[in-house]
């Protein structure tokens, strides 16, 4: 199929200013994991005023909207819930309302991922428009919900709601384009993710006398520090923890070292902290971390796992 991109280009200039609209009406309405349902209604709603063939929530919350009516399938995601605004004194402006500019959309959830979604609602408009479906395919256009905090669900779901499992879906879904932003690139690969906790335990005793006790948020605070060196270090012998930057060479990564240099290297850092205690003026008896852990060509869960252990866990006393 020849494609005509002065007239591609023609149209989607045309519907600029109502894409532009749509982005600050997803921005408006606080969408963070498990709370999407407004912002879910506001894409329905667009779908359904620019004419989609038809458009569905399904029972986690994606919205889903369809053009075309062929068996194969091109699929088009975006994640739709957002992460909090964190402290709102950091925000020159209100995260929610914004301002726009010839060049800026400012708001929690523009670019990550909610400006992805205003392009693949209108793309496939615009597709339908201009006679660009392929014959035999339809598109599948996406706002996936709970991305932030359980990514990979939200589709794991729509793969055996919609299909019979992942083999069934490899079948029939040709392609599938994630609008993630990339700074106007086209981008390959994906690093892996994981979710790891640790936890200590400490005793408890009044705050005027914590030699009493055994206080948990100061051995945690050195397992946080060698998760920090496990991230920064480099790999040389002279480093007591070897950082991730080793699976990039071929002496740790024979394998998969060129691949993990083609997708970048893992990182970790802690990305929360959490304590039990009985007062304020008490030594904590629990402290607990989470680590977000990215992960790279050669590395699995279990080898992550082990990393903390033993880089980590095992030089403390814990």
């Amino acid at each position: 199929m020849a494609l005509d991109f002065a007239a591609i280009k023609k149209a989607a200039e045309s519907y600029g200013p109502e894409m532009s609209r749509f982005l600050r009406d997803m921005i408006s309405h606080p969408s963070e994991s498990a709370e999407e349902g407004d912002v879910v209604a506001c894409i329905k709603a667009e779908m359904e005023k620019l004419g989609y063939d038809k458009v569905e929530v399904d029972g986690l919350g994606n919205v889903i909207g369809w053009m075309g009516d062929g068996d194969r399938i091109i699929a088009i995601d975006s994640h739709i819930d957002t992460v909090g605004i964190g402290n709102i004194n950091n925000w020159t402006h209100d995260p929610y309302e914004g301002y726009e500019t010839d060049d800026i959309i400012y708001g929690r959830g523009g670019s990550d991922q909610e400006g992805g979604m205003s392009s693949a609602v209108y793309g496939a408009k615009i597709m339908k428009d201009l006679g660009l479906i392929p014959e035999g395919y339809k598109i599948m256009v996406v706002g996936s919900v709970m991305e932030e905090d359980c990514d990979g669900m939200c589709w794991q779901y729509i793969v055996n709601k919609y299909f019979d499992g992942p083999e069934d879906a490899a079948s029939k879904i040709d392609f599938v384009i994630s609008t993630e932003p990339t700074d106007g690139g086209v981008y390959r690969g994906h690093r892996g993710r994981m979710e790891i906790r640790v936890d200590v335990k400490g005793v408890s005793c009044h705050g005027s006398a914590p030699e009493r006790g055994d206080n948990a948020i100061y051995k945690m605070a050195d397992i946080i520090s060698d998760v920090r060196a496990l991230n920064n270090n480099d790999c040389t012998e002279s480093t007591s923890i070897r950082g991730l930057s080793k699976m990039l060479e071929p002496e740790f990564n024979p394998d998969h070292y060129e691949d993990a240099r083609f997708l970048g290297r893992g990182t970790c850092t802690v990305s929360q902290i959490f304590y039990t205690s009985p007062s304020r003026c008490a030594v904590a008896d629990s402290c607990a971390i989470s680590i977000d852990r990215r992960m790279t060509a050669g590395e699995t869960w279990d080898s992550c796992l082990e990393e903390v252990r033993s880089s980590v866990l095992d030089r403390r006393s814990l």
